[in-house]
């Protein structure tokens, strides 16, 4: 990877060579979910060797240089002044209406071949959160965890409202606890 300054004012991210612009802003929704999920990674690793960043530029190829919304680093090597130089190991992007098909596709394909071990897609409108987990080379979709709305759940039995997952692990840390009401807080 060059190492090269970018100017960067002229592009938030640059995928398969080409820059792309990331306008307009994201919505307040969009900012409020990823600032949660910022906060449980950082109340979490504090005093751990890993390190949580957001809106920090990861160079993973010549060619791509993204912004996750969130993610966890735990090889301090590949930290620099400048961004991240290699591969994270938990990518989180919070969709936008503008991003949502380069979440979903060019760069769920980047991490994958980079070997990013866990990446999550949340959707602030459904609020859920979708985690694939990189198993023998590639992603494989481990769950989708989801906030039911109150119109949902008055139509549901005991029997599954007592189903619904509140709460989740990541698989780097068995003992991080993600709690949905946590996540879409506010």
């Amino acid at each position: 990877m060059n190492n090269a300054a970018y100017n960067y004012e002229q592009w938030d991210e640059k995928l398969d060579g080409k820059i792309i612009l990331m306008s307009p802003r994201a919505a307040v929704k969009h900012n409020v979910a990823a600032g949660n999920i910022y906060n449980i990674f950082k109340n979490y690793l504090k005093g751990k060797p890993c390190q949580t960043y957001n809106d920090v530029d990861v160079f993973l190829t010549d060619n791509d240089r993204v912004v996750p919304d969130v993610m966890i680093v735990c090889n301090k090597d590949i930290v620099k002044e400048d961004g991240v130089y290699g591969a994270p190991d938990l990518i989180v992007e919070v969709l936008s209406p503008g991003t949502a098909n380069r979440d979903k596709g060019y760069k769920m394909k980047l991490y994958e071949q980079c070997g990013i071990k866990e990446y999550w897609l949340v959707d602030t409108n459904s609020c859920s959160i979708e985690v694939y987990l990189h198993t023998n080379g590639r992603y494989e979709l481990d769950y989708i965890y989801s906030v039911f709305p109150d119109y949902y759940l008055k139509k549901m039995t005991d029997q599954e409202k007592s189903e619904i997952i509140h709460e989740f692990k990541t698989s780097l840390f068995d003992d991080m606890i993600i709690k949905l009401a946590d996540v879409f807080e506010d």
